[in-house]
């Protein structure tokens, strides 16, 4: 990518949850962030593009944010936070051990 100009760097991490029901339904949870991929690794927490991933608005990269920025913001954790609000809903009165 070292030659693509700075708009055609345009990127989105994408994260799809399946969570297969004992009544053979499945469900699925998108999550998704979009962003650029930046020229120079930056940070070091994270793994894979994260030191050179930039989210939408932000000037820091993935690897450069905590976890708990980064979680945030992630296509993991919207696809996450889905999957607990689904399962919060589907159990809400039933009895939890």
């Amino acid at each position: 990518m070292k030659d693509v100009h700075d708009e055609k760097r345009g990127a989105r991490f994408v994260c799809c949850i399946a969570l297969a029901l004992p009544d053979g339904n499945v469900k699925t949870f998108l999550g998704y962030v979009e962003g650029k991929i930046g020229r120079v690794p930056r940070g070091n927490n994270g793994f894979g593009y994260d030191p050179v991933f930039y989210p939408d608005g932000h000037d820091r990269t993935f690897a450069e944010m905590s976890d708990n920025e980064k979680n945030a913001l992630s296509h993991r954790g919207r696809a996450l936070r889905k999957l607990q609000e689904y399962l919060l809903q589907t159990t809400e009165g039933t009895e939890r051990e």
